[in-house]
């Protein structure tokens, strides 16, 4: 099978059950914010090869679901209205990560100041992916009442999962995280 089409050489793509659109469409645009978020989050999860520490198994099996639900997400996203979803979302994949964020929050320090992102090549990483989660869910509430508001909740929770995430990595590998510089001038 060969990976090229030439079906996009004009500049539209297809949507499931084959409306062409424009490569630059909303729904594109949402569920592309997704596959980067998705790839983000793979690179940060190669960060932690050869690490070792608490709670690293629940994190890899964690965002091995969630990489296989943002291709949820983005089924969703890539579906006209009025279509039926072949891969859809379910409440309790929200309230999975809603269970998880607390589990990996409840060992960390309180937060009493905005952090910097960064630290561990991992905890970077993972901020990163929240920032492109974050513009998922711009991207599908520009898209209005078309979308499925669990597609909304998901992207929600999981850029608070991916925060918490980073400074989760952070705190287990022993990195400082930085906070705002508050030097007077």
């Amino acid at each position: 099978m060969k990976i090229y089409t030439k079906t996009g050489d004009k500049g539209t793509t297809s949507l499931i059950y084959g409306q062409r659109v424009a490569k630059n469409d909303l729904r594109v645009e949402a569920y592309g914010t997704c596959d980067e978020t998705n790839s983000l989050i793979g690179l940060a999860l190669s960060y932690l090869n050869g690490e070792s520490f608490q709670k690293k198994e629940l994190i890899e099996n964690l965002y091995h679901k969630i990489q296989t639900n943002l291709f949820h997400v983005g089924a969703e996203l890539a579906t006209p209205k009025g279509k039926e979803v072949k891969w859809s979302l379910n409440p309790s994949d929200i309230e999975e990560m809603e269970k998880n964020i607390d589990e990996l929050n409840e060992s960390l320090p309180v937060l009493t100041n905005f952090i910097l992102p960064g630290g561990h090549s991992a905890g970077a990483a993972f901020h990163v992916a929240r920032t492109t989660a974050r513009r998922a869910e711009r991207c599908a509430v520009s898209l209005g009442e078309e979308v499925n508001p669990l597609v909304l909740a998901y992207l929600n929770r999981l850029s608070d999962l991916l925060f918490v995430t980073a400074r989760f990595v952070n705190y287990v590998l022993g990195v400082k995280e930085q906070t705002l510089h508050n030097e007077k001038k």
